[in-house]
């Protein structure tokens, strides 16, 4: 299991809006269902986005090269720019511990109220461009993974299962 870091370079942005947004997350699914990877959680946040993967028969590598080099010359065609899109290439930690998932998840989902992308919890349920709202089912990504999460979170018990029931 890898949680995947990407950022646009100087810290600039790499959506400019709801186009850019659905590029991304289609190349993402495509990849995640061709790569027979696994896709736990996910947010894009203007800057940058979190990803949340388990591989299957592609490396990480390739599955990054694809997503990120499509994206980036698709937006730079959209936006009649030139140049990189991406600082550096992409950030990944492995997660070896299954303890680690729903604290992970949790981390990645969360990032849209530390970027002040949405003001709380019942906004983040319903915002768009993080896995948070597939989970609660407002949101349809099949591609992401989402009954593996709830039977890990509704092994917990108290608020942690109430806030993804």
């Amino acid at each position: 299991m890898h949680h995947v870091i990407v950022r646009g370079i100087e810290r600039g942005e790499i959506f400019r809006g709801e186009r850019d947004r659905e590029d991304f997350l289609a190349r993402l699914g495509h990849i995640v269902e061709e790569g027979q990877a696994t896709c736990f959680a996910w947010v894009l946040i203007p800057n940058h986005v979190h990803l949340l993967l388990r591989t299957g028969e592609t490396p990480l590598a390739r599955l990054m090269r694809r997503l990120l080099t499509g994206y980036a010359v698709s937006f730079n065609l959209r936006h009649q720019r030139a140049g990189h899109l991406f600082q550096n290439r992409y950030k990944s930690m492995v997660c070896e511990e299954e303890a680690y998932l729903l604290e992970l998840i949790r981390y990645i989902h969360l990032n849209c109220i530390r970027a002040g992308l949405v003001e709380d919890m019942q906004a983040l349920d319903r915002y768009r461009w993080s896995g948070h709202a597939v989970l609660m089912g407002y949101e349809d990504r099949p591609w992401e993974t989402i009954g593996d999460v709830v039977k890990y979170i509704k092994s917990f018990d108290g608020v942690t299962a109430m806030r993804y029931r």
